[in-house]
This record gives structure tokens, sequence and C-alpha cells, in this order.
């Protein structure tokens, strides 16, 4: 029988134990450090710009309620995909997205081209009651973001940090933070009450309208949807 070189080495238990750690950590170092020195691997989209304040903070909401969960953020190159969502989802669109929300389970339709395909006052009225949008509809309500007040104190460390991380926000994109948040929540809920909407005595300030926000924020960036549609189809299905 051969000589068997790694017998004695086995029976060393201490001695495995720490060559088979220094062979793991070497390997995995082989894999993740030359990334880091990369320039880049995804080619960019002009059009894609960070998250403003209050979509960042109804994309935080969308993690916090488990959208993510039931809904995939990720168009397939297929026709079938296509026909029903607009064009296939690239690499690029998500560049700013930490963490990525591409999903890999469909519950419920794909969101990545949701922004824009209905008004506002639709996306309230589903967060209300979906079955109002869709009788066959499993979406448990989430009419209580509508009575539930934004937090905000935490909205200008989140945008630190996401420029710590790589993404491009100004100092004074940073330091005028709460006040683009109440800005654009306040055109929101301006256009909520145009389309009928009877807001919570929070208005503007409500969960909801972030989360709205956010929803229409989605897809847009590639610039394939310009105008939401009417209030007319508020009853067709997502």
């Amino acid at each position: 029988m051969a000589w068997e070189w790694h017998r004695p080495l086995e029976a060393k238990q201490v001695t495995f134990t720490v060559l088979a750690f220094v062979a793991v950590v070497i390997g995995g170092l082989v894999l993740l450090i030359p990334p880091y020195f990369l320039q880049g691997t995804i080619e960019p989209i002009a059009g894609v710009k960070p998250y403003s304040p209050l979509e960042l903070e109804g994309r935080d909401l969308y993690i916090r309620e488990g959208c993510n969960n039931c809904h995939s953020q990720e168009v397939r190159p297929f026709k079938t995909e296509t026909d029903r969502y607009g064009p296939f989802s690239m690499a690029g669109e998500g560049i700013y997205d930490r963490p990525f929300l591409w999903g890999s389970k469909r519950t419920g339709p794909d969101l990545a081209r949701v922004g824009g395909k209905y008004p506002d006052s639709w996306h309230w009225i589903h967060l209300v009651n979906p079955r109002q949008i869709e009788p066959r509809s499993n979406m448990p309500p989430f009419a209580f973001l509508t009575s539930s007040e934004l937090d905000t104190s935490l909205t200008k460390r989140k945008l630190e940090v996401l420029r710590s991380l790589g993404t491009p926000y100004t100092d004074e994109e940073i330091g005028n933070a709460v006040v683009a948040l109440r800005r654009q929540s306040d055109e929101i809920a301006a256009a909520l009450r145009k389309e009928g909407v009877q807001l919570s005595d929070l208005g503007a300030h409500s969960e909801a309208v972030a989360l709205i926000a956010y929803l229409q924020r989605l897809g847009r960036d590639i610039g394939w949807r310009e105008k939401p549609v009417s209030t007319a189809s508020l009853g067709e299905k997502p």
C-alpha cells in the first residue's frame, strides 16, 4: 500500500484543525479581496440617482413591513415578463440599493416597474384595503400606516452612512434632508387630496406617504414611463 502522507497529520487533531482553518481563510481571502480592487463591474446608467430622503424612509418601511417577502423587484428577460411589467431589469438600476431587493419569490406581482403605473391615490387605497382594488387579493391591509407618524430623527444619519458606502449625497443634501423630505411629502399629500383621498390627521407626515413615494420611484430612473395613469384605472389589477 502506498504511504499516505496525510495519516500522521490526521492523528494530530489540534494541528490538523489549525491547518484546515488556515486553508479556509486563505481561500476566502482569495475570493473576497480581488473585487475591492476592481474599478467597477456594473455598467452605469445615466438616469439612476440616489433615493430622496422621503423615498429612502419609504424603502425602509417597505423592508420593515416585509413587502420584499412577497414582491420581487426584478423583471426577467422573458417576453411574458416584459409584456406584463415593462423593460427587463438591469444591474445598474440597483447600484444605490443597500441591501438589494431583487427577491426570489412572488406572492404578489413584481414591483420593479410599478413607479408611475398608478396614481398616488391607487396606492393609498391599496394600502388601506387591497380588496377594494382586487377582490381576490391575499395581501394584508396596511391601514395603520396612514395613521402612523413617520420618524425622521435618523434620516440625516441614514444619508451619512450611505455616503460612507459610496452613495453620492452632498453635504447640502444631507443637511437639508428633513426639509426636502417634508417638501416631497407635502407634494404627495396635495396630489392625494386632489384625487379625492381623505387624509388622516397626520396629513403628509404619515408613513403611508413615505411608502407611496418609494413605490412611485421604482423603475422611473430609466425614463420609460413618464406619467402615471389617471384615477379612472383604480380598478385595474396590479
